[in-house]
């Protein structure tokens, strides 16, 4: 892995957690002023913006889910090393994200982080049919030459889509990094182990049923 695409994927996904779950964080602390609405916006088009942005150096995965997805089709990522590469520089940057946040905001109890309003099952249902999706999406998208300039817009619509319909019943993270950072600076892993597995599974599942379509 290129010098140039480990920081690509660290701003990247420092980009994501800080603006969405500080939309989520901010919204709460001033009353609601940003709202349900503008916290899918935020995800949709910070996504959108990074992929604009990073897209041509290193893929702007800016999520574990879609590196592993990648991986297992042999889309860009070749070998183990360089799938490492792209986990730690997204756990990095997810990291470094909730830590801004923590200091600026220490007083937020949740940090942004994502949790089930009901039973597990249902948010882990939908965390898997929400990151096959994604996934999907992406896989369908950057991988058909008519299509791929679009790619930012299609995925970007698929987050804001996503978080809009689910997040108020699972959090729609749809990425292990995105629960993973304010999970740890919020001091409650609980359910993080949901917010891992489901993700890759769905992103996984994605990618045999893109395979069935080629």
């Amino acid at each position: 892995m290129k010098k140039q695409a480990f920081w690509a994927e660290l701003l990247g996904t420092y980009a994501l957690v800080f603006f969405g779950t500080g939309a989520i964080i901010i919204d709460h602390i001033s009353g609601g002023s940003i709202s349900h609405l503008g916290i899918a916006t935020a995800f949709g088009l910070v996504v959108t913006v990074m992929i604009y942005t990073f897209g041509a150096i290193s893929g702007a995965h800016i999520n574990p889910a879609v590196s592993i997805s990648f991986f297992a089709e042999r889309i860009g990522i070749q070998d183990r090393r360089n799938l490492f590469a792209y986990i730690l520089a997204q756990l990095f940057g997810g990291l470094l994200a909730s830590a801004s946040l923590f200091l600026l905001f220490p007083d937020s109890t949740t940090m942004g982080q994502t949790y089930p309003s009901d039973t597990i099952l249902q948010s882990f249902v939908l965390e898997f049919i929400l990151s096959f999706f994604l996934m999907l999406v992406i896989l369908f998208v950057s991988q058909t030459a008519s299509s791929k300039p679009y790619t930012a817009l299609a995925v970007g619509g698929t987050v804001f889509l996503e978080a809009l319909v689910a997040g108020p019943i699972c959090g729609a993270s749809m990425n292990p990094v995105r629960s993973i950072a304010p999970a740890i600076f919020a001091n409650d892993l609980d359910h993080l182990w949901l917010y891992i597995l489901a993700p890759v599974a769905g992103t996984l599942a994605a990618g045999f049923c893109w395979r069935t379509f080629k």
